[in-house]
């Protein structure tokens, strides 16, 4: 099995050659029919970066939304309100004030592969399996590429696993 860095670096290269505008498209439809979607009030998003699945679609739906927001190791989360800025990351985040992250009911986590153990490869910053860790209590759901669905991925005792996995 491949090491995480080469991974993630062969992952970036396949995303290029899908349709995303169609799987984001479809991604979202089966989001929106789970229960946990439907039940949730309080949802983070994350902004899309090139070639990851959009789901901006959403914030048309009668739901609270927030992004997270990088400051140090932590991830805050920022209720949605149209105005992002780009960070050092070269990752869209929002300019509002952040709030508890206990007010969410659902995380939607970004990802450049899950396995069928409900692991993910992140981007390798372990901003969002430390946030899982620290809010174990709120529902995880990662939406990915069915190509980037493998048995099984590279783990380590820090990543967190996802609950829900929809994949296109």
């Amino acid at each position: 099995m491949e090491n995480k860095h080469d991974l993630r670096k062969k992952l970036k290269e396949l995303r290029k050659t899908f349709d995303i505008k169609a799987k984001s498209q479809q991604i979202i439809s089966l989001l929106r029919d789970t229960s946990e979607y439907k039940k949730a009030e309080y949802i983070m998003l994350f902004y899309p970066m090139k070639f990851e699945i959009n789901l901006l679609a959403l914030l048309e739906d009668n739901k609270n939304f927030y992004f997270p927001k990088v400051d140090g190791e932590k991830l805050l989360v920022c209720p949605y309100d149209e105005k992002f800025e780009k960070s050092n990351l070269n990752i869209y985040e929002p300019c509002s004030e952040p709030v508890s992250p206990k007010i969410l009911d659902l995380i939607i986590v970004p990802a450049l592969a899950v396995d069928k153990n409900n692991y993910r490869l992140g981007y390798g910053g372990g901003f969002y399996d430390r946030f899982i860790e620290e809010n174990p209590d709120i529902k995880t759901l990662t939406p990915i590429y069915k190509e980037c669905v493998f048995d099984n991925l590279p783990h380590n005792e820090f990543d967190k696993k996802i609950d829900i996995i929809i994949s296109v």
